[in-house]
């Protein structure tokens, strides 16, 4: 089973330098290892100092390095849909060329790199899979991609292709717009799938973890404590954060009120993200670029440690029994009452914190069961439910028509 190790954090704290560390230090042991660009502004090349592409690229024994690409990735994982997008635009008269372009639809960069990501799981290829992720919001959006197309995939698939087949050649004569054939729906579908082996990849705490870069200034921290949330949102606990380009004691006079700035965010740091562990890497006095320099990086950064081990592992949600109710707890740290909005439909649960919203499919235990309260406590919010009759839920409505 691959390791997949998914490094964020603000533009600018120095994620790639410390992604490529990760990934060169699992190859230098001995692990069969890959890093992976998901940010649109690749840097990794830069970073290694060798040219990558499309495909992996071998950068040193053990190590291979790829930064995917979005027409690559279309021709790859989008074909059929592309095709009829395409067809769609044409109908519309735009010229071949920028029909072309206009089937580049919103979000299919992302959905793309995630789809590499379970392709190299699925092929055995590697032990580590170490992705370089796009700046915070890219990320967040990223892995909220699988949820949220599930959702609309789900919902519109369906409706669109019981429209197909009953009146795809009547609705052709009267619009003269082409209506999508089975193919494409069926490929929205195999799409779905893959999607959802995805979303097991990367919400398995055994198998996946987000790292979280910052500096330690205002604004990198509270980005940092963001981030923080909204992965716990989505299910994507952190089990590392980073504290980048620490300056030294020896860094001298001129440097000598950004260090005290510095170390005075630094306990902080490791206060509000605790229990996850905060490591330090230095400020060096060279730029860290190149294979020799990026193990400097790697070294100062897990010294004699494991970089694949599971360093905070928590329960992103977990449903108990109290006093006659179920209680449903979701970790959502720095979130205050206020910034939460909830709310149910059926049997899922929709999270809003801040801009970013969530659709919880509820566990079968609750699908049927009155919500009676929420609150949050102490960066954990407390849902009630009151446990239904026994034989009354659905699943037990279901098994006494049997």
């Amino acid at each position: 089973m691959a390791r997949i190790l998914l490094y964020t954090g603000k533009g600018g704290v120095g994620k790639t330098s410390i992604a490529a560390a990760t990934a060169l230090l699992c190859a230098d042991r001995g692990l069969r290892t890959i890093v992976l660009s998901t940010d649109i502004a690749h840097s990794l090349a830069d970073a290694f100092e060798v040219p990558l592409g499309p495909e992996p690229t071998q950068i040193a024994p053990n190590l291979d390095g790829q930064e995917p690409d979005v027409y690559y990735n279309i021709a790859r994982y989008w074909r059929t849909i592309q095709s009829y997008v395409s067809e769609l635009f044409a109908w519309r008269g735009l010229d071949e060329v920028m029909a072309e372009e206009m089937t580049v639809l919103p979000g299919m960069d992302e959905l793309g790199n995630l789809l590499w990501i379970a392709d190299h799981v699925n092929a055995g290829t590697y032990d580590v899979i170490v992705v370089d992720a796009a700046p915070t919001g890219e990320t967040l959006r990223l892995l909220s991609l699988p949820d949220a197309s599930r959702w609309w995939i789900e919902r519109i698939a369906p409706i669109g292709r019981r429209v197909s087949r009953l009146g795809r050649p009547m609705l052709e004569r009267i619009l003269g717009i082409p209506i999508p054939r089975d193919e494409v729906f069926a490929a929205a579908e195999r799409l779905l799938d893959r999607l959802a082996d995805v979303h097991r990849l990367l919400s398995d705490p055994d198998q996946t973890s987000v790292r979280i870069t910052l500096a330690l200034d205002k604004l990198s921290v509270a980005e940092a404590r963001r981030s923080f949330t909204y992965f716990h949102l989505f299910g994507y606990p952190s089990d590392l954060v980073i504290a980048n380009r620490v300056l030294p004691a020896g860094a001298g006079p001129y440097f000598a009120e950004l260090r005290k700035a510095q170390q005075g965010y630094l306990p902080i740091v490791e206060q509000e993200f605790g229990p996850v562990p905060v490591r330090t890497v230095p400020q060096f006095d060279h730029e860290m670029v190149g294979v020799d320099r990026l193990r400097e990086i790697g070294t100062a950064l897990f010294g004699d440690g494991d970089p694949t081990a599971v360093h905070y592992r928590g329960e992103p949600y977990r449903v108990n029994r109290e006093d006659g109710m179920y209680v449903l707890q979701v970790e959502l740290p720095f979130t205050e009452r206020g910034e939460l909005q909830l709310s149910r439909r059926s049997d899922e649960l929709v999270l809003q914190v801040g801009g970013w919203r969530r659709t919880l499919l509820l566990p079968r235990a609750l699908v049927d069961a009155p919500t009676k309260g929420a609150k949050m406590d102490d960066g954990t919010l407390r849902i009630q439910f009151e446990a239904p009759a026994r034989g009354k839920s659905r699943a037990g409505q279901r098994g006494g028509r049997r």
